[in-house]
């Protein structure tokens, strides 16, 4: 990918700036041995995780950005072929 058509990370200027340290995490499922996805609210913005591995990246959504992927999955979007 050029560095003309990459991705515009349009949250850089707050990401740094979100602590999810203390952020109440909500997981997708209960089951201890699939841990799925967890999401948490923080400062206005939505955190999204892997909860095998609590430790590593936080993906940012807008709460925009977060309604139109729970739509989309509710939608079927995401749904494997």
């Amino acid at each position: 990918m050029s560095e003309d058509s990459a991705p515009i990370d349009d949250k850089a200027h707050i990401r740094d700036q979100l602590d999810f340290t203390d952020a109440e995490w909500i997981a997708s499922t209960e089951d201890d041995e699939e841990p799925g996805v967890e999401i948490a609210f923080v400062d206005g913005y939505v955190g999204m995780r892997n909860g095998a591995d609590p430790d590593g990246p936080v993906l940012v959504f807008t709460p925009e950005e977060w309604d139109a992927f729970v739509a989309g999955a509710k939608d079927g979007e995401f749904d494997e072929p």
